[in-house]
């Protein structure tokens, strides 16, 4: 594969390390983006929606603290308005998540990195 691998990512999270180090012994290129300095739009939200193949439901940390205290569990949101919140709150949003071309992978466990190498 030769288009460029980007991981989205929080760099005290231990999935994002695991993931990284992955990325590092794999010898390939790779952009490193803490989406808490460089914080994600709805636009590239969606866009990984598309690349990952998932619900926003499924791309939301609903055990986060900040899910807990929005009651995110008790409520009917859109998924325009779970994305709204998600680029408010970026704590909601799983990680770490890794992007090749068309293809994005969630790595939890951080060994499915290993799909898009």
């Amino acid at each position: 594969m030769s288009d460029k691998i980007i991981i989205y990512q929080k760099p005290t999270c231990s999935k994002c390390k695991a993931t990284l180090s992955i990325l590092k012994d794999s010898n390939e290129e790779f952009e490193n983006i803490n989406y808490y300095e460089v914080p994600l739009t709805s636009n590239q939200l969606r866009e990984l929606r598309d690349k990952l193949g998932l619900s926003v439901r499924d791309m939301l940390r609903s055990d986060e603290k900040s899910a807990r205290s929005l009651h995110l569990a008790d409520r009917n949101l859109s998924d325009d308005e779970l994305i709204d919140l998600m680029v408010e709150n970026p704590d909601l949003i799983q990680r770490p998540i890794v992007v090749r071309g068309n293809r994005a992978v969630l790595c939890r466990p951080p060994e499915n990195v290993m799909k898009l190498l």
